[in-house]
């Protein structure tokens, strides 16, 4: 599986949305716009691609922006596993 793929697993499954998340494109926003999309489910997000991803994603480094939409999240993991 590509980033995109696993990102896009890791949030159908944490979320439960289903096959909703099948038509994500870059531009869909998460934060704000999904509601199964609070606090904890941002933390458990991040540990589900720290394992798959074998990534280190320190707290410091997360911001709003990085979970804005949809193609921010890919390109932060992306940028966390170069």
């Amino acid at each position: 599986m590509n980033t995109t793929e696993i990102v896009r697993s890791v949030l159908a499954s944490t979320l439960q949305v289903g096959d909703h998340a099948k038509s994500w494109t870059n531009d869909t926003r998460l934060l704000g716009a999904i509601p199964e999309l609070d606090s904890m489910a941002v933390v458990t997000v991040l540990t589900e691609l720290e394992e798959k991803l074998g990534i280190d994603v320190p707290d410091d480094e997360i911001s709003a922006e990085t979970f804005s939409t949809f193609g921010s999240l890919v390109d932060f993991v992306q940028s966390k596993r170069a």
